[in-house]
């Protein structure tokens, strides 16, 4: 009998277990930490995004693999876990960017959207018949002229950070940006952070077609990527790269 309710709060998601634990939220937590690594900074002249997405074949075509994506014209977002998962997340925070703009005539609050992505994933921690979300957010973005960082969490649960690293080898590219980071640094000095970040779990060093990188800065307020070209600038610059 004992084992059957074990069974129960393991597997259902809407039963906490005897010691106050939600074992689905913490499996989707174990997904997350399967998926490869993303990084945010927060610098005082914007935010910066990256993420490593290498191929798991030379046959994929590297343009199908997202893990950046843009949400509005000053917010963007980087995944670790599920891709299925990210694209339906994406998907609820761009159409709420576009209903702010509809019904206000402004931009979205970065905090505010962040929040109504994490309302929606906390739904389906307390639906019987639905399983929670196997994918975490950064979402960063300029909200009143200053650059925000936030993280989503499988619980639905939004936390705020100067720097953070979601996904595979999180607490080694944690230590390392705790060690790192500088509030004062410039966005050139954060995208510098971002890969060497992404640098320090790989022995084999960069490749410009396995990352990508986005920045929304303050000045302008619009999201945009670097080229491949310019990665591979910036990955020969701070020597990043792997091996010829």
């Amino acid at each position: 009998m004992q084992g059957n309710e074990q069974q129960a709060y393991d597997r259902g998601i809407t039963i906490f277990s005897p010691d106050g634990r939600l074992y689905q939220v913490e499996y989707a937590r174990e997904a997350v930490k399967r998926g490869t690594p993303s990084v945010g900074i927060r610098t005082a002249d914007g935010v910066v995004l990256a993420a490593d997405r290498h191929a798991r074949s030379p046959l994929i075509e590297r343009d199908s693999i997202e893990k950046i994506h843009e949400i509005d014209d000053h917010v963007g977002v980087a995944s670790a876990g599920h891709v299925a998962d990210a694209r339906q997340l994406i998907d609820v925070a761009r159409r709420q960017a576009q209903v702010n703009r509809l019904r206000y005539d402004e931009p979205a609050s970065v905090e505010a959207l962040t929040k109504e992505v994490t309302d929606y994933i906390q739904q389906y921690t307390q639906t019987g018949g639905a399983r929670p979300f196997g994918v975490a957010l950064l979402v960063a973005g300029i909200e009143n002229g200053e650059p925000r960082l936030f993280e989503t969490d499988p619980s639905g649960t939004p936390y705020e950070w100067q720097a953070v690293a979601i996904g595979g080898s999180r607490e080694d590219i944690q230590t390392f940006l705790e060690d790192e980071y500088k509030e004062e640094m410039d966005l050139e000095a954060g995208i510098e952070l971002a890969l060497r970040a992404l640098a320090s779990i790989n022995e084999d060093g960069l490749d410009a077609t396995g990352v990508d990188i986005a920045t929304i800065d303050v000045e302008s307020e619009q999201f945009s990527t670097l080229p491949e070209d310019e990665v591979t600038d910036r990955l020969a610059e701070f020597e990043l790269g792997g091996e010829e």
